[in-house]
């Protein structure tokens, strides 16, 4: 769990560099050749608020104002967002070198901002003149090539000392190494809180920790009942269910002295198909019994298997 952290921390530190950059750029753009700012941000921002049915308080002036500091704050969340991914992936070691890494997260996020915008019809990519592409992907690849260069220097002294001291080197992941992440996975896909609640109850020493796991587990698993929560597949649901897949898996990986990265990467794809599959089959079960309440109770009781088989340490 830990290079997992560090490395997001680093990606996010490293994402804020490149939000600068991209700023940096834009703004000079805007002063060369005397355009106005772009207005797509606000306007998505105040799209997605009409959609979820949020008021923007204040008069017109004002809500004007917020939204045009909500579009900025959504465009540096993204940049950080992006940093964050790739500094994990980093952690998990991969390594691209600048010419394939810095142009791969520029069109990262370059992707990230324009396809919301475009998803929301407020623009229409092909339809863009090439200054218009100019415009957007200069600054965008200025900001994969700043943030690709803060990942590797910030990553500089590890990989020295992997260098140095390979004998400290991870062992490679297995076959049972996997197949445990993506049981963790698969129960965390199915209830969010199973696969950090086992490991918990494994290596956790103080009660207090257990107890704590175990009672967020039991109130997961009867909100899930519940009709007023939304569907696991939705967004909101989904990312929190990947990044614990993959934080479980790196835990035990890395409590077992095994390679952070493949677990991690087999943990999300396993929780992904949990999470879809597992809304599938209730579904089924509700079409057949009026109720989907006996499909749930056998998702909690083979969430608590898979969690507590994936959770069990090298042998």
């Amino acid at each position: 769990m830990a290079p997992l952290l560090s490395g997001l921390l680093r990606g996010t530190a490293a994402g804020a560099a490149g939000t600068t950059a991209l700023n940096v750029a834009t703004q000079a753009d805007m002063a060369l050749r005397a355009r106005p700012a772009s207005g797509t941000p606000t306007e998505a921002v105040a799209a997605l608020a009409d959609r979820a049915d949020v008021a923007i308080p204040g008069g017109r002036r004002a809500r004007r104002h917020r939204l045009e500091g909500l579009g900025g704050l959504a465009g540096t969340a993204t940049g950080l967002a992006v940093g964050g991914v790739a500094g994990v992936l980093r952690s998990t070691g991969v390594r691209l070198p600048a010419v394939v890494g810095g142009p791969l997260l520029g069109a990262a996020a370059m992707l990230a901002s324009d396809l919301p915008a475009a998803r929301l019809d407020l623009t229409d990519p092909r339809r863009w003149a090439a200054v218009d592409w100019a415009a957007d992907a200069v600054p965008h690849l200025a900001y994969g090539l700043a943030t690709h260069a803060t990942l590797a220097a910030t990553f500089r002294a590890d990989d020295r000392e992997r260098a140095e001291h390979p004998e400290r080197a991870p062992r490679p992941a297995t076959a049972g190494t996997l197949a445990r992440a993506a049981a963790l996975g698969a129960a965390t896909g199915a209830r969010s809180t199973f696969g950090v609640t086992a490991l918990a109850l494994r290596g956790a020493r103080g009660r207090s920790v257990r107890g704590a796991a175990v009672l967020a587990a039991l109130g997961e698993a009867a909100g899930d009942k519940h009709p007023a929560v939304p569907p696991r597949t939705h967004p909101a649901g989904l990312a929190p269910r990947l990044g614990l897949a993959a934080t479980s898996a790196g835990a035990a990986a890395h409590r077992d002295g095994r390679e952070v990265g493949p677990g991690a990467l087999v943990a999300v794809g396993a929780a992904l198909g949990a999470a879809v599959g597992g809304m599938r089959l209730r579904g089924l079960a509700h079409a057949r019994l009026g109720t989907d309440l006996p499909g749930a109770l056998a998702e909690d009781a083979v969430a608590a298997l898979l969690a507590g088989w994936g959770a069990r340490r090298e042998s």
